[in-house]
């Protein structure tokens, strides 16, 4: 653990109030989930809940079967980061800080499907050989908790029509396993 020097303490009713610093650097917005862990020290620690990392193995499998089918790169992603890749490019998107281009378009809660001619959207911050093809979100109770993402090659031509059919399909059933 990395000390921050904030002591900060607990009102009445138990909650504590994170520092607008560590919310900003950690990119925890309100109502962001934080799942609770104690160690055997007696430390409480935060970390970022995301419903798709729990189901870390499947959704290996989903992207590695579409990137299968498809020919593509493909990537299933939370809000924040590369969850799971498949393809060429795993090991250079795996654990990746996604683009805020990505993060808008998982918050319209609805399928992106490049067009030629378009501008490209970049998948993640430090990559820009990384164009997102066709973003399907992955939906909770109506909230977007990630998306599964087709990626395009850099000279790319526009996503095919079963393309766009696979990912739909993966993200439906995605989100119905997260809500099992």
């Amino acid at each position: 653990m990395k000390a921050t020097g904030i002591v900060r303490r607990i009102d009445d009713l138990g909650r504590i109030v994170i520092p607008k610093e560590i919310r900003k650097t950690m990119h925890i917005r309100e109502g962001a989930q934080l799942e609770i862990f104690t160690d055997s020290e007696g430390g409480v620690i935060f970390k970022k809940y995301s419903p798709i990392g729990e189901l870390n193995e499947s959704v290996s499998d989903y992207a590695e079967t579409v990137a299968k089918v498809t020919g593509n790169n493909v990537v299933v992603v939370d809000k924040d980061s590369v969850v799971a890749a498949a393809g060429t490019a795993r090991r250079e998107l795996l654990h990746k800080r996604i683009s805020p281009e990505t993060e808008a378009l998982i918050e319209q809660r609805r399928q992106y499907v490049y067009k030629i001619g378009e501008e490209r959207k970049t998948l993640c911050k430090d990559l820009d050989k990384a164009y997102s093809g066709v973003v399907n979100p992955i939906l909770l109770e109506g909230d977007a908790v990630g998306a599964i993402i087709m990626l395009i090659p850099d000279m790319g031509n526009a996503p095919s029509e079963s393309d766009i059919k696979v990912l739909s399909t993966a993200a439906q059933i995605l989100s119905k396993q997260i809500e099992a």
